[in-house]
Order: structure tokens, then sequence, then C-alpha cells
């Protein structure tokens, strides 16, 4: 059974974050704080066929905990109280992706994966646990299918099943695993309507 992974992070920011390039003095490392995942089968009629989310300990250069701001809170719904109370370590976690994953490859609307283990497996000071040949970007696939390239350019995750009028459960923007399932119920629809081929996941 061939099957692709569909896979979202959030990281952390403060307010302007993004378009000062996490370079401010006071801006946290882009570190991750939850992964989510969604398993596709790639035959059949293409069904979504298990989930994964995991909240990570956000961990600065020292070792230390960061305090989720709350800008970040209000962003993500993430909490310092979810994350102490559901929080496992960046290696767990990572861990429990790769089996979660089972040697699939693991597809973003970007490169999360520069988050999840690049830049938060440096911070850590741990070895990265995945390598990069297992990652792919999604923008790719919807590029296939005929996606006008200036709508990728302002069509955000959370935004993708709409974008295509997807009939889908209520999912919160800025959620991984919603951002995930946001993705892949897009996913699913291009390959069932033919718009995109399932040779594409193979490259």
């Amino acid at each position: 059974m061939k099957t692709a992974i569909i896979f979202d992070c959030e990281f952390l920011c403060l307010e302007g974050s993004q378009r000062r390039f996490w370079c401010a003095a006071h801006d946290p490392d882009p570190v991750i704080a939850q992964i989510g995942a969604v398993k596709v089968r790639l035959d059949g009629d293409f069904p979504l066929i298990d989930t994964f989310k995991a909240y990570v300990h956000p961990i600065d250069r020292f070792g230390r905990r960061y305090a989720l701001d709350p800008f970040f809170t209000q962003l993500t719904g993430i909490t310092d109280n979810k994350v102490d109370a559901e929080g496992i370590s960046l290696q767990d976690a990572l861990s429990s992706f790769d089996a979660f994953s089972e040697g699939s490859r693991c597809w973003s609307w970007g490169k999360d994966e520069l988050n999840m283990i690049a830049i938060s497996c440096y911070v850590a000071g741990i070895a990265p646990s995945i390598p990069a040949q297992r990652f792919d970007n999604a923008v790719k696939l919807l590029l296939a299918a005929g996606m006008p390239i200036e709508d990728v350019a302002k069509t955000p995750s959370n935004k993708l099943a709409d974008y295509y009028g997807v009939s889908h459960p209520p999912l919160r923007g800025h959620d991984a695993l919603d951002d995930a399932l946001s993705l892949a119920y897009t996913i699913q629809y291009l390959l069932q309507t033919g718009k995109l081929q399932q040779e594409m996941f193979g490259r």
C-alpha cells in the first residue's frame, strides 16, 4: 500500500516575526511547538487513513523552555498549559512522526521541515533524525494540478480546501493538524477528479 504524508508545523513567533524574518533581538528562534500530519492512501478512492498530532516542548539554545507569547497563543490556540500537559521532547516527537510516516514521503505547503528539523534540531543540539530526501514541497503538486501560480502565492494551507470548494468538517487555521487536513482534503479531491496523478508522489 503506497501512502503519502501531508504535514504541517506551528513554530514560535511574535507579532511581526514573519516580516522581520525572525531577526529582531526579541524574536524567538522559530522552533516548533506542534506537528500535525495526515496519511493519504494513494490508490482506490484515496482515503485519509490516519492522523498524527504532537505538541513539542519548544526550547531555546540553552535548553530552557520558551514561554509562549500571547500573540502565538491567539494565533494557534496553543497554550503553555497545553504544552506542559501534553508536550513531549523534540526527539520523541520526531521519532513518533517518523514511525507514523512508515517511510513514506512527507509533503508540506512550503518547506516546514526546515523549521521542524533543521532549525529545531540545531537549536536543541540534537542530530536530525529524518533525512532531507524524505520531504518535498506540496506546492509542486498543486502547480502540476493546474493551480495558477499567483493563487499559490496568496493561498495559505488552511484556505486550500475552501479555494477548491471541498466540503470538510470545521477546521481551525494555524492548528498543525487542521492545516494538514486542509491540504490533505485538497490533494484527495485533486486525485479523485484526475487533476493530479499518483505518479507525482514518486518524484
